[in-house]
């Protein structure tokens, strides 16, 4: 029974990292007022986050292998317990940022950590218990815009920040009491690699974060000098860590054929889920004057469908194996975009008119099964060719697919900022991610067909 428990603590880790991320963004335009903040300062409340979590979750996957499971879940949990309470008090604008700084680390190590701690107690069926993590961010999903926008109307912004904190604290208790020590690797942290990696990330994701502001010829010619010292600092991390002894990101994971399809794959994901869930509330409201309600509410459909979905398909991983979800799962989430990229004002069907909202849930739900098919499989692919380095391997993978939704969301912002017509940048956006994502269909070939 308590190793039930334990991926119960687990789960609730994940779905605190779902709630708060979506809370946050409900009440990101009431944070940005009661601050009186411009709302570039006011953004790096919501890019922050995303930028600690992509930056740490290699480094805490590496740390579950070697300082173990249990000390690298606990300290994630604090992370995020004591980010969301300086978040809670925070007295400016500043303060709150750097908080939300400490809070992304904390979630950021969340995956890794979990996925570490499920495996080690769950072996006989990893892919199972691994496969229906996929289901909690999506129910996170669905109760943080309502929860955090109910909290927010009832007792003020700062309500959201301080319900992770009993939350936080019991499953800190019970990960202390029940969870085991696991297996440590005699290993060392190599100091250099973490600085070169974690200054490169943060140059590069500041810098596509700061797209979207750059304006004056200056404001380019500093966002692509921080953009390009980011990529020789990655560079050189590349090369460091090939003659590292201990080195943060084994070079496997990154450089052999299954582990770079993955990775490559993940990434073309990671754009079109972070972007659909980012850019569909304007888009339902430029394109189809919808409300700001029933911008919201056509998300929903999308959550429930992959949670219902991707609960199914981890049941079945075994048998389906990773090939076929992944391909059906990328082909329908392809149509999807596509559809979005056609403004449809209806559709009839023998006399019967079915108008853009229910097009766009119609949409919506096969959005959902395409991503319950495939985000399982994509979790669980190449974890079998090196089990002992899950938790590296997941906290590549996260980074990878965080990496690509910040820079497709960056991406996205321009073309519509650059475009006079809204539809027509929708319309490019759109086709965009569905032809990139088309095209790493035969990738997926590269990776294993199904769990050994």
């Amino acid at each position: 029974m308590s190793k039930y428990v334990i991926y119960a603590v687990a789960s609730i880790a994940l779905l605190l990292s779902a709630i708060s991320g979506t809370s946050v963004a409900v009440a990101f335009p009431i944070i940005t007022t009661s601050f009186n903040a411009s709302l570039v300062l006011a953004g790096w409340v919501l890019s922050i986050s995303q930028l600690a979590s992509t930056v740490v979750m290699p480094l805490a996957g590496k740390a579950s292998d070697i300082l173990g499971r249990k000390f690298t879940l606990i300290a994630a949990l604090v992370l995020f317990t004591a980010g969301s309470f300086f978040c809670a008090i925070a007295p400016n604008i500043q303060t709150l940022i750097a908080a939300r700084c400490i809070q992304g680390m904390g979630a950021g190590a969340f995956l890794p950590a979990a996925t570490g701690v499920v495996i080690d107690e769950f072996p006989h069926s990893r892919q199972r218990a691994i496969g229906f993590f996929s289901s909690i961010f999506p129910i996170g999903q669905i109760i943080g815009p309502n929860l955090g926008g109910w909290m927010v109307h009832a007792f003020g912004w700062r309500s959201i920040f301080w319900l992770n904190i009993p939350l936080g604290v019991l499953a800190m208790i019970i990960a202390a009491i029940l969870l085991r020590p696991g297996k440590r690797e005699h290993a060392n942290f190599d100091g250099l690699g973490i600085g070169l990696f974690t200054s490169g990330i943060s140059a590069i994701m500041i810098a596509i974060s700061t797209i979207g502001n750059s304006k004056s010829p200056q404001d380019w010619i500093g966002t692509a000098l921080l953009f390009a010292a980011g990529i020789a600092l990655i560079i050189l991390f590349i090369r460091h860590e090939s003659k590292a002894r201990d080195p943060i990101i084994d070079p496997q994971v990154l450089h052999e054929r299954p582990f770079l399809a993955a990775n490559i794959f993940n990434f073309a994901l990671g754009a079109c889920i972070f972007s659909i869930a980012s850019l569909i509330p304007l888009y339902a409201v430029s394109i189809y004057s919808m409300s700001t309600i029933n911008s919201g509410i056509i998300l929903t459909p999308k959550s429930i469908t992959m949670m219902l979905v991707s609960a199914v398909a981890s049941f079945f991983l075994v048998r389906w194996g990773y090939r076929r979800p992944m391909i059906i799962g990328t082909i329908l989430i392809v149509l999807s975009l596509a559809f979005l990229g056609i403004e449809a004002p209806g559709l009839n069907i023998d006399g019967l008119h079915i108008n853009a909202t229910w097009l766009l849930v119609l949409v919506m739900t096969i959005t959902g099964m395409g991503m319950g098919l495939a985000i399982p499989a994509a979790n669980n692919a190449c974890i079998e060719l090196m089990p002992k380095r899950a938790a590296t391997i997941t906290g590549v993978r996260g980074m990878f697919r965080q990496s690509g939704g910040a820079i497709s969301i960056s991406i996205a912002t321009l073309v519509l900022q650059g475009t006079n017509d809204m539809a027509r940048g929708f319309t490019i956006v759109f086709w965009g991610m569905s032809i990139i994502l088309a095209i790493t269909i035969p990738i997926i070939f590269l990776m294993p067909k199904a769990p050994e």
